[in-house]
């Protein structure tokens, strides 16, 4: 029984990636076109939003979407997300409509085919490297103008220690925040350590449980308020997340 557990996740896994790169390549002429402009980015957003849609329902999943708030339509936000599992990434997609770039680190890069994409739409960090980390906010700034959302997972990657229920958050995505006076939109997602972790032997189709909250407006706020704010933040995912699992 449990070799037959340990075939069907590296099979469950094996799939993953094949759901990852096959509608990339056979999307591929089209993202090429999406990405030649940066003013083309909201079309290749549509375009990513089908690619998740295809791999959570193809892996079996069930995204269940419970919106405390709805989005502004050509508002800028800054999505913050617990993270625990690569389908954080799809799942985000999935719920957003708003077109936002991911701030994510330069690793994911080196996934074949995904990356050649990831790196030419996302915010790379290295986040040992605190000119990398500076250059992030002046290539957030230059999105947040052109009118797109940011996307961050503040915890600043996944636990280590995945009995971690949230992580404590970086400073990041909230000092961004107030420096362009755009509100945090937080959201919890309760399910996804479950269908999907990082740890190998591992994984199951099922629901996939969201709850978007209430924005927190950021006006008012100076850059000696992130604290603060991120605090507010991550009491707040963290509720929902020991009420929910």
């Amino acid at each position: 029984m449990i070799v037959l557990r340990y075939i069907f996740a590296t099979l469950y896994r094996i799939w993953f990636y094949i759901l990852i790169a096959v509608p990339i390549i056979i999307m591929f002429p089209i993202l090429i076109i999406s990405i030649l402009r940066e003013s083309w980015y909201p079309f290749f957003f549509r375009l990513a939003r089908i690619w998740a849609k295809v791999i959570l329902f193809g892996m079996g999943f069930l995204p269940i979407v419970h919106r405390k708030t709805k989005y502004e339509k050509g508002k800028s936000y800054m999505f913050v997300a617990n993270h625990t599992s690569m389908t954080d990434i799809m799942l985000m997609l999935y719920v957003t409509r708003n077109p936002f770039v991911f701030v994510g680190k330069k690793e994911l890069a080196k996934i074949p085919v995904f990356g050649f994409f990831y790196k030419r739409t996302c915010i790379l960090v290295d986040r040992k490297n605190p000119k990398s980390r500076r250059d992030v906010f002046i290539s957030a700034q230059r999105k947040l103008e052109q009118g797109l959302s940011v996307c961050i997972f503040p915890e600043g990657g996944v636990p280590d220690d995945l009995s971690v229920i949230l992580d404590e958050f970086k400073d990041g995505a909230f000092r961004l925040a107030i420096e362009h006076q755009i509100p945090i939109a937080p959201m919890t997602f309760y399910d996804n350590k479950k269908r999907f972790s990082y740890s190998f032997f591992t994984g199951t189709p099922g629901k996939m449980r969201v709850t978007i909250h209430e924005t927190i407006p950021t006006e008012t706020l100076e850059v000696e308020d992130k604290r603060q704010l991120k605090q507010q933040t991550r009491e707040v995912i963290l509720k929902n997340l020991e009420r929910g699992l």
